[in-house]
């Protein structure tokens, strides 16, 4: 889809400088900018770019001045990053305004569709699955029985949500994740052989959700594993069974929570953080990146570590290891001092 400088000015409130019909048809950084391209321009530092990019129109401050000629259209606004976002957004929404449902694919008689549903090819939809209004679900999707998804939902290609799984609105699930899987419940017979405790439970993931590709929320052995309200998941996330997750809360990348821990609302878990069971983490917590947290943890608290401990003694801590080298010589050589004083005493 192409579009000229003025539609693209007439959305941003901007000011065409140069060709009102020059046309564009792809997003392009500065430095990379190519015939047909659009970029913009907020940072000094990538002004020479300018003067040398092939794009054909630029997003730029109404403040900035050219000190030489561009054959780039220019688009002056109030703030160039805000409107170049602006028109992602945009430009994503146009991308991905597809409706209709696409041949092949089995929905069930019995399954409840809402308006302006997408439903990309090879996928399956099971029985009782009731689904909201302008929903958009991508090829190579598998949603079992008794799923519930709410409006404006977006579930990307490969994503597989078990039964009895509930999804709220304006939730978005990236290629690869899975809900509801069996929770990881297993207990050893009197052979000492391992049976798996059926997972009758299910997920529960409240409205404003997005969860990253590949990651997996397992369903609640008895109850529910929840996912509250604008919960944000990176990718590579695992969320065991009985799970809580509080509002607002952000896990980065290659986190692991065990089974029945409960964490509280608005907190911020770094990349690959693991979480033991049955614990409870407050609210506003800050956990830092790879660290192993083994014990419950208090609101505001913010930690480091494997086991985690405070933060600021973490990094006094860890100043002392690394001059542990230098601290066991010094010892070393009182030990050898103190030995030889007691030598000399005794002669």
């Amino acid at each position: 889809m192409k579009f000229t400088a003025q539609q693209i000015a007439d959305i941003l409130e901007g000011e065409v400088v140069g060709n009102t019909e020059e046309e564009v048809f792809k997003l392009s950084k500065i430095e990379e900018g190519e015939k047909g391209s659009l970029t913009f321009l907020s940072n000094p530092k990538y002004t020479p770019y300018l003067y040398t990019t092939n794009a054909s129109i630029a997003i730029v401050n109404r403040s900035f001045e050219l000190e030489k000629e561009t054959s780039t259209t220019l688009i002056k606004v109030d703030d160039a990053y805000k409107s170049f976002s602006k028109l992602l957004e945009f430009y994503n929404e146009v991308k991905n305004n597809k409706v209709g449902i696409e041949q092949p694919n089995f929905v069930s008689e019995s399954a409840k569709i809402g308006d302006n549903l997408y439903l990309g090819a090879f996928s399956y939809v099971g029985e009782n699955v009731v689904i909201g209004n302008n929903v958009k679900i991508y090829p190579n999707i598998y949603i079992g029985d008794n799923v519930v998804i709410g409006d404006n939902c977006v579930i990307f290609s490969g994503v597989k949500i078990y039964s009895e799984t509930i999804i709220g609105n304006n939730c978005k699930i990236h290629s690869g994740a899975i809900i509801g899987s069996d929770g990881f419940g297993f207990a050893p017979d009197e052979n000492g052989e391992y049976k798996a405790i059926p997972q009758i439970g299910n997920v529960i993931i409240e409205d404003n959700v997005d969860i990253g590709s590949s990651s997996t929320i397992d369903r609640a052995t008895l109850g529910s594993t929840i996912i509250r309200q604008g919960v944000k998941m990176d990718n590579q996330i695992q969320i065991a069974h009985n799970v809580e997750v509080g509002k607002n809360t952000v896990i980065a990348a290659q986190t692991g929570i065990a089974g029945s821990t409960k964490i509280g609302e608005n907190c911020m878990i770094g990349g690959q953080v693991g979480i033991v069971g049955h614990l409870t983490i407050g609210n506003n917590v800050r956990i830092q990146a790879q660290s192993g947290i083994s014990k419950n943890l208090k609101d505001n608290d913010l930690v480091q570590g494997t086991p985690a401990f405070g933060y600021s003694d973490f990094n006094k801590s860890y100043v002392y290891f690394r001059n542990l080298p230098k601290i066991a010589t010094k010892i070393n050589n009182i030990e050898k001092e103190l030995k030889a004083q007691k030598s000399t005493i005794n002669e």
